[in-house]
């Protein structure tokens, strides 16, 4: 008895660290998309990071000889690769030409909640009524920051944001969903391997003319979102929510917004404002609200 608590422990606190280290490298990925789209065009920055990360992805699903999904979890897998491997990718480096990667950061106080609203909706459940006032408050307080910061500068920019926003949300909560019978890190490497047919054409068709001109900031910004963000940051991240529940690891992607504006401020140079901090912790108190209430 007493091993099995010792074990069970251990595997808690093992699922802790797992799904801290993902959320870390997802932390890095819009400052690193940033770099990335500072040289190259955002649908060829998409596309590399979707088919690099997809090849990786059919590498490891064949060495482990995993099984292949069925006939009904190939829906489920093409929302979960509209949205986290073409949606979000996409419309979050389009938008990056226009915001700064610590503007946008902040919209990722949404995610949690975008993702618990999908689940709700796709999952039937009926929410205490207090979870749509959290959902409405946390919803305003980054629409109203976008409109008094950056309306006068790209409005564009916040839309794009906030539809990347929507569409990663729906991704992750049909992946969570798939991942009950598919297994946790299978559901992203199949979806990354599901857009390989139409992502590696198109890698030759939006190759540019002048790659040679690229510098060694924008490569790495592209082979970090390639690697940690679009593949190896999932395999940590879904591991500890095998190993410490989903419930209680997902609270740690409350504090990806955080780890965002450091890196934005460490590595780009980018000023963070007060109010960006003010909103982030308004959004993420929001969020914490809807993810009581959500059952």
């Amino acid at each position: 008895m007493v091993t099995d608590q010792l074990s069970t422990k251990d595997e808690n606190v093992s699922g802790w660290i797992n799904g801290f280290i993902g959320v870390v490298l997802f932390s890095g990925g819009l400052p690193a998309t940033k770099l990335a789209v500072m040289e190259m065009s955002p649908t060829f920055v998409t596309i590399v990071r979707a088919a690099v990360a997809g090849l990786l992805a059919l590498v490891v699903l064949w060495l482990g000889k995993e099984k292949r999904p069925v006939k009904h979890q190939l829906m489920p897998l093409f929302l979960v690769s509209l949205g986290c491997v073409i949606g979000f990718p996409l419309l979050s480096a389009l938008a990056l030409q226009y915001l700064t990667s610590a503007h946008s950061i902040v919209f990722l106080g949404m995610l949690p909640l975008a993702t618990a609203v999908f689940g709700v909706l796709r999952g039937g459940e009926r929410p205490h009524p207090v979870f749509w006032f959290f959902s409405v408050v946390g919803s305003l307080l980054v629409i109203g920051y976008a409109v008094s910061q950056g309306i006068s500068a790209s409005p564009v920019g916040d839309i794009l944001m906030l539809l990347a926003v929507i569409l990663c949300g729906m991704g992750y909560a049909e992946g969570a969903k798939l991942s009950k019978t598919l297994g946790g890190w299978q559901v992203i490497s199949w979806a990354l391997v599901l857009a390989l047919p139409i992502m590696i054409p198109l890698f030759f068709i939006y190759f540019p003319d002048h790659i040679e001109t690229v510098s060694v900031q924008g490569w790495v910004g592209m082979a970090y979102i390639a690697l940690f963000s679009m593949f190896i940051g999932f395999i940590f991240w879904y591991k500890g929510l095998a190993q410490g529940g989903i419930a209680r690891v997902g609270q740690l992607q409350l504090l990806q917004p955080f780890f965002g504006l450091a890196l934005a401020a460490w590595l780009l140079n980018e000023q963070v404002s007060m109010g960006m901090v003010g909103v982030t912790i308004g959004v993420i108190l929001c969020v914490a609200g809807t993810k009581k209430f959500a059952k």
